[in-house]
């Protein structure tokens, strides 16, 4: 067998120190990795298999964004090698350069960091490109791989299927040394795209299709982002992935489940080479499935060239960068992750139950605020004036959070002309209305008690303003007489009012599989996924709200403020727990 090099560069120092241990930062959950995984670490650690090593690794293809699929995979690589004080490094599996750009190789090495972790090394499946090309020539000389003329379709063709034989291919025999000179041919260039392809020479009749000659190596004459103009073959998954996991000293490869099927040939090729270290481990868990929610790259792609969403960041999707513009806590995403830990079985779990994470982050962590969206005027009439005859301004001391006292208090101010939410008044209430109406008294949040008096109303007979008196004694929003209501309103003071646009979103897909009963996903979108609301009036505190940082719209929601404009807030999630009433059902 030909003799593997020392690997060079950032590489080398962890084949000269395999024992070496990096901290793995940002893992809520020692056990992320899950028990069935967890347990054959622990059966390989007693066995002495990696001398009680554990080396884990995140190898993301950079042809896209990360989404919220990914962040199962990067909490459990992450999870099983803190949970045994391994290390974890990022690989970029960037053997496909149609599609991929240092755009997403930026994007996915933020991304990761934002969700709270940090690989302990990164490096690229490009980096390996020389010796990956050595090792396929040292298979070529032993008879184990040769060249095939013929095309695509061809070659699909004549591995058969399943319960169907394979048929092998009329260049199958060619000698080592016309194989080998045929390959360096490709490299150089002398053949067209799609003209050739290195193929493993292993088993046509195998019942494993992965066995049947898969292919190596195709010539595409595309420029890489890392290595420019250098190659003229670029090599496969399959052939790159498990001796890029070799040649870093991965210990144990996590994937997702359609890859078991691939086990066998990631061993075969394994040990036909002549490796620096033990033979890593593959194992397969179940990919994270969301209702309401699609994640193929292509399919998201589609979204934004169709128009349907404004770009990879578009709040409604399921990508990190869109998870992250509305809101949604990286702590929350990690704990979700964990929780649901690592399967065997594929299943779709609920978005409510991700929403159940995200909410009960948040209830912890978001400031409170007053923000009135469908603005309704509340004059107070017999509100007290200045000498000037201009309405007095009184100061109310609100609390910021009452989960966590630290965060202190803010004062709000109140005057004789307020905002309401208009569903918060009914000239005729319904049944069960213990809102404001015509002769009933309410709270308004920490202030006074209210009693509507009268009503304005336009041309057209819909309200625009209402009338009320309030109670002087009841400062604070306790009446000293003991009496009750039955309704808190929030209220934003007009003349300190801000305006806002506020974003309300709601499922991108209608059904809870989308294209289960067309086979499109895009037959179940959903036209009304977002509705913009203009002219919302918020209290001044939000005007200093960071840049992304979430708040509590009281009894409304939770609402993430626009990385780059001005006064624009996404809802992240209601306040009710959908969950909770999902799983009341299902008992």
């Amino acid at each position: 067998m030909t003799s593997v090099p020392s690997p060079t560069g950032p590489v080398a120092d962890l084949a000269a120190a395999p024992d070496a241990q990096a901290t793995v930062s940002g893992a809520s959950d020692p056990t992320a990795g899950g028990d069935f995984i967890a347990a054959a670490v622990r059966s390989d650690n007693a066995a002495g298999v990696y001398r009680g090593r554990v080396q884990t690794r995140f190898p993301p293809e950079p042809n896209g964004y990360l989404h919220i699929g990914h962040a199962k995979a990067v909490t459990a690589d992450f999870g099983i090698a803190e949970e045994f004080s391994g290390i974890c490094n990022l690989r970029f599996d960037d053997t496909n350069p149609d599609t991929e750009s240092v755009e997403f190789v930026d994007s996915i090495v933020e991304d990761i960091r934002w969700l709270g972790y940090e690989p302990a090394a990164v490096f690229y499946a490009s980096d390996y490109f020389e010796q990956l090309y050595a090792w396929a020539e040292s298979l070529i000389e032993r008879g184990l791989a040769y060249v095939d003329d013929q095309d695509i379709e061809a070659i699909s063709a004549g591995r058969g299927g399943f319960g169907k034989p394979g048929v092998e291919s009329p260049y199958r025999e060619r000698s080592p040394q016309e194989n080998l000179d045929l390959f360096h041919r490709m490299q150089a260039g002398e053949f067209a795209d799609g003209a050739k392809v290195l193929r493993a020479k292993i088993d046509m009749q195998a019942e494993n299709m992965q066995l049947r000659d898969p292919v190596m190596y195709r010539i595409r004459r595309t420029r890489h982002h890392r290595t420019g103009d250098r190659w003229c073959v670029y090599p496969l998954y399959d052939w790159a992935h498990g001796q890029s996991d070799a040649i870093e000293g991965v210990t144990h490869s996590m994937c997702t489940l359609e890859f078991e099927s691939h086990r066998p040939l990631y061993d075969w090729f394994l040990e036909h080479l002549d490796l620096p270290r033990e033979k890593p481990r593959q194992l397969e868990f179940a990919r994270l499935e969301l209702t309401h929610t699609i994640t193929s790259k292509r399919r998201l792609a589609r979204l934004i060239d169709e128009g349907h969403v404004s770009g990879w960041d578009d709040p409604r999707m399921p990508t990190l960068r869109g998870l992250r513009r509305r809101g949604y806590p990286a702590a929350a995403i990690r704990g979700f992750c964990s929780h649901i830990g690592v399967t065997k079985t594929n299943s779709r779990h609920n978005i409510e139950e991700l929403e159940a994470f995200v909410r009960s982050e948040l209830n912890a962590t978001a400031l409170r605020r007053m923000a009135v969206l469908n603005p309704l005027k509340l004059v107070i009439d017999n509100w007290p004036v200045d000498a000037d005859g201009e309405p007095v301004v009184e100061w109310f001391e609100l609390v910021n959070n009452p989960e966590n006292p630290a965060d202190g208090t803010r004062t709000a101010p109140f005057s004789g002309v307020l905002y309401i939410e208009a569903d918060d008044f009914a000239e005729t209430p319904p049944p069960k209305f213990f809102r404001l109406s015509l002769g009933r008294e309410v709270r308004l949040r920490g202030a006074f008690l209210v009693t509507a008096t009268e009503v304005v109303k336009d041309d057209d007979g819909n309200v625009i303003e209402v009338h009320a008196t309030y109670d002087p004694a009841t400062r604070g929003g306790d009446a000293p007489d003991g009496r009750k209501v039955k309704s808190t309103m929030h209220w934003v003071s007009a003349e300190h009012a801000l305006d806002a646009t506020v974003m309300l979103y709601d499922r991108l897909f209608t059904t809870e599989v989308p294209g289960e009963a067309t086979g499109d996903p895009f037959d179940d979108l959903n036209p009304d996924s977002c509705v913009a609301l203009t002219g919302c009036k918020v209290e001044g505190a939000l005007e200093a709200t960071s840049p992304g940082e979430v708040v509590q719209f009281e009894r409304i929601g939770y609402f993430a403020k626009d990385p780059v404009t001005p006064m624009l807030f996404h809802r992240t999630v209601g306040l009710k727990d959908e969950w909770a009433k999902i799983r009341q059902r299902s008992r």
